[in-house]
């Protein structure tokens, strides 16, 4: 049983972990090679990686998709997609899809004059799958080698730890109020009953050896 548990703990934070991996914000450095529109096919393994129906259909086979390609610093590549996220999951509210292509279409560099960008996204590129990544925003940048900090993934992890704290605080503190007292009488219950037990147990013993006695006094007469 113990490691059962184990196992069920560390799947259930392999999935949370997951989940926030591909969820919360990413930055990439990159040089924009190009952009193209293609015809993406749909599956039932791929399909829940895009757009929502709110924000695009996808319960049709396959749909024009905005893909834009990049290189980074160290020469190896990345593409991403570019569609809106709507009001849906996750919640980046992102509505300007055609404002990103168009700034992404116009950064555009080859590698002899690069131009950089940071590519702000979240998602995962898979090419079994055919994912990609979605952008969430773009901007030019000067030095490929700044440092990025990520103050979003910072701040939501400090108010998640302070909420999992408060959390933990408010089930110690109900654990405290209602649950141990409870215990605590179930307990005393579960004594009185076993203090009954051995003082039936007692007397059942006494007249058990009375009887017994009795039918000895009785083959001894015989």
């Amino acid at each position: 049983m113990r490691r059962l548990k184990w196992i069920v703990i560390t799947l259930v934070l392999l999935f949370i972990g997951g989940f926030l991996e591909y969820t919360l914000p990413q930055h990439d450095i990159v040089r924009i090679t190009g952009t193209e529109v293609i015809r993406q096919d749909f599956s039932r393994w791929n399909r829940i990686f895009y757009a929502q129906p709110d924000t695009g259909n996808v319960n049709i086979r396959n749909r024009d998709l905005r893909l834009v390609n990049a290189a980074f610093p160290d020469g190896s590549i990345m593409v991403y997609r570019n569609e809106d996220t709507g009001w849906g999951w996750p919640p980046y509210f992102k509505f300007d899809t055609s404002d990103i292509q168009a700034k992404a279409a116009d950064l555009v560099s080859t590698r002899a004059a690069p131009r950089w960008a940071v590519v702000t996204h979240y998602g995962w590129r898979s090419q079994f799958l055919s994912i990609y990544p979605n952008i969430v925003k773009i901007r030019e940048i000067k030095d490929p080698n700044i440092t990025i900090i990520p103050w979003f993934n910072i701040f939501f992890f400090i108010v998640m730890a302070l909420l999992l704290l408060g959390f933990y605080r408010m089930v110690q503190k109900f654990k405290r109020r209602r649950i141990d007292p409870v215990l605590e009488d179930m307990g005393e219950t579960w004594d009185r009953i076993e203090d009954q037990a051995d003082v039936v147990s007692t007397r059942t013993s006494g007249l058990w050896v009375r009887f017994l006695a009795w039918l000895k006094s009785w083959q001894a007469k015989k």
